[in-house]
């Protein structure tokens, strides 16, 4: 059953890994890899940090999703930010990603698929970029509970074309449905 729609904004890759990605026309989602072309393509970890500790983990982060709502965010407290310059592969609208249960998988073009495996861990990249930017991507509940806003991860369950302007559209996995975690 699918519950929301979103559009695609920008697609970004990067074969090094710098922090911000290059924006393109279209990028290539390849099943069990992530970006065809990026640095983080693989079936095993290839986040430095995550290599560092376990070479063989696999692949949680094989495609970063930014909502252009938090571009926006940023932006209206200062910061200069836009499409790919976070480190993400998709940028969408209209799509609450961070709300977003754990499995819900996203169809985006005519035949791509990403699972949704987590949040974003922000991390110093994003005060190397722009001082103070992490602390303006973390925020706190009513409760005291830290809240991640720096996007989503996923897995490529489906190859294909993703293209600017593309439909997104959520499928919910079955209830309960289980909360993001950091991955």
């Amino acid at each position: 059953m699918r519950q929301q729609t979103g559009v695609v904004l920008a697609v970004s890759r990067s074969a090094t890994h710098s922090f911000s990605k290059q924006n393109h026309d279209s990028i290539r989602l390849l099943a069990g890899l992530g970006v065809e072309g990026d640095a983080h393509l693989g079936v095993t970890v290839k986040h430095r940090s995550r290599v560092a500790q376990d070479p063989s983990q696999p692949n949680l982060r094989q495609v970063h999703l930014i909502h252009s709502e938090l571009h926006e965010e940023l932006q209206t407290k200062g910061y200069n930010v836009s499409a790919g310059q976070m480190g993400e592969n998709i940028t969408t609208a209209g799509i609450d990603l961070l709300q977003l249960p754990t499995g819900a998988r996203l169809h985006l073009g005519a035949t791509a698929v990403i699972e949704v495996t987590g949040l974003r861990n922000p991390c110093n990249q994003l005060n190397l970029f722009q001082p103070g930017l992490m602390a303006a991507v973390l925020d706190r509940d009513e409760q005291g509970n830290l809240i991640r806003k720096a996007g989503i991860m996923g897995i490529v369950l489906e190859s294909g074309e993703v293209r600017i302007g593309d439909a997104i559209l959520v499928e919910l996995p079955p209830k309960p449905h289980r909360p993001l975690e950091r991955v």
